[in-house]
């Protein structure tokens, strides 16, 4: 799971980077069609590394623990395992991979928030053959996802699509030593609570026999699986499904499932039986102001406002509550968020990454493609962005870090001056807002437009 890579999951609850993209090696988009994962039984020889070296120490690393050295503190991690029940054996076994690697904190360091379109980025990672995939994954595992199903309440269909966004069905699952990430980054201050967290539990996987040490292979940040479990979610929430003794994520596609299942209904509280995302289309006459994901309003309620099935189909006049949900303005894409898309924005807050699981997820299960929108959508340029967002800052708004990248702070200040200068309350920066709050009488011209 990504989070790790933005900022820890459970610890934020809220819908915040709009723009963020995952910083995993697994979330980029490849630039090449992937290979179609084998769909046979799943390899006896687990990915296997020798015990990493460790590197120069940063200077600043040890300032957040009183000076201590990585060995001190080491040592006290161990400490803090053992007293959590992890025994002496594990700990000797894993000892050669807990080593220091600054080439680790500098990438946490030096993560890149960048912006991007929606449509551009859903457009990659949820392509036909991608959807295709999913579907495969689904006839061929179809006794898996239907004990899933009945099990947990959660539908293939969404399984399938975090299982390909994670790892495309296993094929990137990331090729670093867990270990090793995870105590450099238990070392390092920005995160170090939470990352001796993630380092003892880790150990807590090997203790239990789930994996060995040198088979926990993944990204950068420690995740692990198919799925992209952090450690702590790998121990809560992995189940053995194939019925091995092992809750193994890596290799066994049943217990890839299964955990994923367990995670998302009891982890991320799926509501079962009810649906998650759909498109929809909405009038120019519709109260821009009401449309976040904060608010949410019946379906009866939209259908009297205006809004429709993409195809005109008038929305179910019942009381399921919805947000509507436009990730690119008044003019991109239109979805209705129900209550079940909070799962999406808690694995990966991240909105971009979220609305386009949940799109996935619903072409997998069938749905019709998202719509082009009927005009071009245009992007402020990123030096525009931040200019914006100082702008804001100017005016008494807490837009978060000043980086040109708009998250939910930066979307609320921005729909509050909407509001303020009479300006459709859609909550995406315009050149129209932008020159406004700099005070002069012509529009800036965006940099860009995508159709």
């Amino acid at each position: 799971m990504p989070m790790s890579c933005l900022g820890y999951r459970l610890a934020v609850a809220t819908f915040a980077i709009l723009f963020a993209l995952p910083a995993s090696a697994q979330l980029a988009p490849p630039s090449a069609k992937p290979a179609v994962p084998k769909t046979t039984a799943p390899k006896t020889n687990a990915p296997k590394t020798t015990a990493p070296k460790a590197t120069a120490l940063s200077p600043r690393a040890a300032s957040c623990h009183n000076g201590a050295s990585f060995d001190r503190f080491l040592a006290d991690v161990k400490q803090q395992a053992v007293a959590a029940g992890v025994s002496q054996r594990t700990i000797a076994e894993a000892s050669p991979y807990l080593v220091y690697d600054q080439g680790i904190v500098n990438r946490d360091r030096g993560q890149r928030v960048f912006g991007q379109l929606f449509t551009e980025f859903a457009g990659r990672m949820a392509a036909p053959y991608r959807m295709q995939n999913g579907q495969q994954h689904i006839k061929t595992h179809a006794a898996a996802f239907a004990r899933a199903e009945k099990e947990y309440g959660v539908p293939p269909a969404v399984i399938a699509a975090f299982w390909g966004l994670e790892s495309d069905f296993g094929v990137n699952m990331g090729n670093l030593p867990t270990l090793k990430s995870l105590v450099s980054l238990a070392y390092d201050c920005r995160r170090s609570e939470m990352f001796v967290g993630e380092t003892i539990a880790a150990l807590k996987i090997i203790d239990r026999g789930d994996l060995h040490p040198d088979e926990m292979i993944g990204s950068w940040a420690g995740e692990l699986g198919q799925t992209q479990f952090l450690p702590v979610h790998y121990v809560n929430y992995a189940v053995d499904y194939d019925g091995d003794g092992r809750r193994d994520l890596l290799r066994s596609e049943d217990d890839v499932i299964g955990s994923t299942a367990n995670y998302i209904a009891n982890g991320l509280k799926w509501r079962r039986g009810e649906p998650w995302l759909e498109e929809i289309k909405v009038p120019s006459s519709l109260p821009w102001d009401q449309t976040d994901l904060t608010v949410q309003q019946p379906r009866s309620k939209w259908a009297q406002l205006g809004v429709t099935y993409p195809d005109g189909r008038p929305l179910p006049s019942d009381n399921l509550a919805g947000s509507v949900l436009l990730p690119m303005g008044r003019f991109g894409p239109a979805f209705m968020a129900y209550p079940n898309f909070a799962a999406y924005t808690e694995w990966n807050n991240s909105l971009i990454y979220s609305t386009t699981a949940g799109y996935l997820a619903s072409r997998i299960a069938g749905a019709a493609p998202m719509r082009k929108p009927s005009q071009p959508v245009a992007q402020l340029p990123f030096n525009e962005l931040k200019q914006l967002q100082q702008l804001l800052v100017q005016a008494g708004f807490n837009v978060g870090k000043v980086d040109g990248v708009l998250g939910q702070q930066s979307r609320a200040a921005v729909k509050a001056m909407q509001i303020k200068f009479g300006l459709p309350a859609d909550s995406w920066p315009t050149a129209e807002l932008l020159a406004r709050m700099r005070g002069g009488t012509a529009q800036a011209q965006p940099a860009g437009t995508v159709r």
